[in-house]
């Protein structure tokens, strides 16, 4: 429907030949939102958005005023208001649960007596399988070939599922595997900076223009607004919502201004760059917020390198770290083979309405700044548990020598090296067994993986090995940059320390590192040694990379090869030799580092538009593999029953056309008290599945074996594989389990007090028919937007989380899956309380909430003492608070559907 335009903002714009409708911002400006020219560009972005659905139901006048009243207030505020996205993306770990959702809302609605053809996306969603790909094979040339059958080998069943959606949905296509990940495919091909749509407006169709938007299903989506796409991650229970149609409810937020000012020095790269920027805006605190860049220093960074920083964003906490558009934009679109209608239209919209940037204009109105020099950065790593854990190069070793001390409790031991049965060399702690040039952080930038082509041939020319304990490998974000490595003539370069293509897509990274030679594991495992990774990717959470690792390390790929070559975290790379060239000389860092200059020529001769548009011209159509996957077309899905893989979740069974009024929580156990920052894998781990654990059981009990288990990743479209790794991570300390917390997902059951799984006791008090609350320290379920970390909640029967704090995805997921997520006053945490985990918690009030109102948990102790403690509904809007009283999101959406 049209807008009621009630600024009077509608006209038309002419490009070429071709005449577009859109809603104008200046228009708008004179016709009373008077001052919105100063707004951050992010913010321009968002009221366009409710210019356009300007409705009077879901968007009211007095919201688009609110952008005037932000000028003021600077977001704080909480001004709610309904955006929706141009488009919805998602890859295969996140997606496949959400396509599951999907098929079941359909059958929901037959059983409501509704038609099942109306459970369809209403905007454009592009899944993209990226995550599915593990690091089986490795070292050689046949690595790539090889962990591709492997890949459909294990996950048949998963794909025919997804070519089924492809079938049986409109406005849903399918990136086959072996493409690249979503966000190297949405920045090189899906996004197109302004989006058009023809619509129908007072009787006649037009095709309007707006600023490409998007929400994803995996955090990383910010990545794209280097490109000025404004997105962000979501779970996947809000992105079938607005693929459904539903407005994404939030508050306008405040926007941190980060000026740059100069340009990198010689020999600094972009990942140098982003962990410097990730560990200030940590520091600062942006959980929640918009960060945007601007500055003179902005125009000396490619649009790689600002997709490398806006990649990074759920690792700095904020919603979104946005750049505008400008002439690099346009050049970017260019090179990557945009059409150029396309990128005339975004060059010509993005002017008329205010949207690009240029050194001499105005800096924005921001809630506050902060500034970096580019010149001051430094040669840089991350580890060894955390993104913004940020060191300089020369200080890693040291680094690692105080975490031997007060993480790993084994600094006395700190030099102790352990033969390898059945090597001739011995393994250490620190050492690298781990490096991987991986994931869409680095791998969009052809800046650093040239730099670590040539650091390679460089290497190759000194006689220098990799250490032979090294696991190397190279996942590439997309099939071009193969290409231009190959073209280059570097690939062999690479292939010869043994960092061979092993898969497009997210490995390392997300856990699919695959199993490190036995030999190696079983060293590692029996001595108790703290082995070491360096990965080009953005997440180095504990239990995250593999199972063998502890101490984790982000590096820009140039000096991932270098750490495998070195061998270990405990030498400094800044004044120790790599190791001995075949001259007989030591080779140190400084002598196979490129310059600069050789970077950029290498990038001008061999990153062209011509690779781009061969690579992307039938992106949709799959290898051989993909096009021998068979499916039935059918509008509801047929559930196979003895699937292990696929499953009707029991969200839906037994829905009726109203909800059932909201209870308070009375009673309720506690089933874990968890420390700070408790991320998403820590609830849901993606990683490998244990055989002792009770995912395990349930795989073996239906005839699975060890070694096709694949990953809780993988499984994520069977509730029942998914529920039982809640909580399940193997780092995962709950507090309940000792003073320290015992590692893995154990509890203990009351009023027994048998120490049980976490998914066994749950099942027990479900039986018992009590309720359960987890307690946890500050930002709670940071890292992936997983879903599965509130759906699995949910499942186990948890009716609340009280914790310090959220990070801002897990806080929606839960109230999307109907557990109401509680903050504990400043100052005030588990342990201030004294809880110890045989308590009791009663919440009432919950039938008469109102968004962001502060109830009581009355706390019963076990010698009887009685608590109340003050703590805040984070509920935070009245949409979710629909949501909640519908028992979630999907219900809110399938009822209104079916009505």
């Amino acid at each position: 429907m049209a807008s009621l335009d009630s600024f009077k903002c509608r006209q038309t714009l002419t490009v070429g030949d071709k005449t577009y409708e859109y809603y104008s911002l200046p228009l708008a400006e004179r016709n009373g939102l008077t001052g919105i020219s100063k707004l951050p560009f992010s913010m321009k972005v968002l009221l366009e958005n409710l210019l356009r659905f300007e409705d009077g139901r879901s968007v009211y006048k007095a919201d688009i005023e609110g952008f005037v009243a932000w000028l003021t207030d600077k977001g704080t505020a909480g001004k709610e208001i309904g955006f929706r996205p141009a488009r919805v993306l998602m890859q295969d770990f996140t997606g496949v649960p959400a396509v599951v959702d999907l098929a079941a809302m359909r059958d929901g609605v037959v059983a409501l007596g509704g038609d099942p053809a109306k459970i369809n996306p209403l905007v454009p969603v592009d899944l993209v399988i990226d995550h599915s790909v593990i690091v089986d094979e490795f070292g050689t040339p046949k690595a790539l070939s090889q962990n591709v059958e492997l890949e459909y080998e294990r996950n048949g069943e998963r794909y025919r599922f997804l070519k089924w959606g492809q079938g049986a949905f409109d406005n849903f296509r399918v990136v086959p595997p072996g493409t690249g990940i979503c966000h190297q495919v949405n920045l090189e091909y899906l996004a197109q900076t302004v989006w058009t749509r023809k619509e129908t407006i007072d009787g006649v169709e037009v095709e309007v223009a707006y600023p490409d938007t998007v929400v994803g299903t995996d955090s990383h989506t910010t990545m794209v607004n280097g490109l000025a796409v404004l997105g962000w991650g979501v779970g996947g229970i809000e992105a079938e919502a607005a693929m459904l149609g539903q407005p994404q409810s939030m508050l306008l937020p405040e926007v941190i201004g980060f000026k740059l000012t100069g340009s990198l020095k010689e020999g600094i790269t972009a990942t140098d760059l982003v962990l410097t920027v990730t560990q200030m805006l940590r520091k600062k605190g942006v959980v929640g917020k918009f960060v945007e860049f601007f500055g003179p220093g902005l125009y000396n960074l490619t649009l790689a390198d600002r997709a490398t920083i806006a990649n990074m964003g759920p690792e700095y906490g904020a919603t979104c770290g946005f750049f505008p558009v400008d002439g690099e934009t346009l050049d970017y679109l260019t090179t990557t083979g945009r059409s150029p209608e396309r990128i005339a239209l975004v060059e010509a919209y993005s002017k008329a309405q205010g949207l690009f940037a240029t050194v001499e204009m105005a800096d924005p109105v921001f809630t506050d700044t902060l500034e970096l020099d580019l010149s001051t950065v430094q040669p840089s790593m991350a580890g060894p548990k955390r993104p913004e854990g940020r060191v300089d190069l020369g200080a890693v070793a040291k680094g690692f020598a105080a975490a031997m001390e007060t993480d790993y409790k084994k600094a006395a031991e700190i030099s102790r090296r352990v033969p390898v049965e059945g090597q001739s060399f011995d393994l250490g702690h620190g050492d690298v067994v781990i490096a991987a040039i991986t994931s869409c952080t680095n791998t969009s930038n052809p800046s650093v993986l040239m730099a670590a082509g040539l650091l390679a041939r460089n290497a190759v020319a000194k006689g220098l090995k990799v250490k032979p304990w090294v696991k190397t490998s190279l996942a590439p974000g997309s099939q071009v940059v193969a290409e231009y490595l190959a073209k280059a003539g570097l690939q062999a370069d690479l292939d010869t320390l043994g960092f061979n293509l092993v898969g497009f897509g997210c490995t390392t990274c997300i856990g699919n590192s695959g199993p490190l030679p036995a030999p190696i594991s079983k060293a590692i495992n029996e001595q108790g040694l703290i082995a070491g990774a360096v990965i080009s990717g953005n997440r180095n959470f504990e239990g995250r990379v593999s199972p063998d690792v502890q101490a984790n390390y982000l590096a820009s790929p140039p000096l991932v090869v270098a750490y495998a070559l070195a061998g270990s975290v405990q030498m400094d790379l800044t004044s120790e030799p790599l190791g001995t060239g075949s001259d007989g000389k030591p080779v140190y860092l400084k002598d196979i580092w490129p310059s600069n200059k050789e970077i950029q020529s290498f990038i001008q001769q061999n990153v062209t538009r011509a690779i781009f548009e061969a690579k992307y011209a039938d992106v949709f159509k799959g290898d051989e593999h993909w096009q021998a996957v068979k499916t039935p077309s059918s509008q509801t899905y047929a559930w196979e029953d003895a699937s292990t893989y696929v499953q009707n979740p029991p969200y839906f069974q037994g829905i009726s056309k109203t909800p059932s009024p909201v209870t308070d929580i009375v009673g309720a156990r506690v089933l874990g008290l968890f420390g700070d920052k408790i991320t998403t894998d820590h609830i849901s781990p993606a990683g490998s599945i244990k055989a002792a654990s009770p995912a395990g059981h349930y795989l073996s009990e239906h005839g699975v074996a060890v070694a096709d288990f694949n990953q809780y990743g993988t499984r994520r479209g069977n509730h029942e594989v998914m529920m039982r790794g809640t909580f399940a991570n193997i780092r995962i300390r709950n507090h309940m389990m000792g003073p320290n917390g015992r590692e893995g997902g154990y509890t203990i059951h009351y009023p027994s007090k048998e120490e049980l799984p976490i998914y066994d006791a749950a099942m027990r008090y479900q039986a018992e028919k009590v309720p359960l609350v987890v307690f946890a320290g500050v930002e709670y379920g940071n890292g992936s937007s997983r879903d599965w970390a509130a759906k699995g909640t949910n499942l186990l029967g948890v009716k609340a989380v009280i914790a310090q704090s959220f990070e801002r995805i897990h806080r929606s997921n839960l109230v999307g899956m109907g557990v109401v997520p509680f903050t504990l006053q400043e100052g005030t945490s588990w342990a201030s309380l004294d809880l110890k985990g045989d308590e009791s918690v009663t919440i009432k009030g919950l039938a008469t909430v109102k968004p962001r109102q502060t109830l009581e948990a009355e706390i019963t102790y076990a010698d009887g003492t009685v608590k109340k403690v003050p703590i805040l509904c984070r509920i935070d809007t009245l949409d979710e608070l629909d949501y909640f009283k519908n028992a979630g999101i999907l219900h809110y959406v399938l009822r209104g559907i079916a009505a």
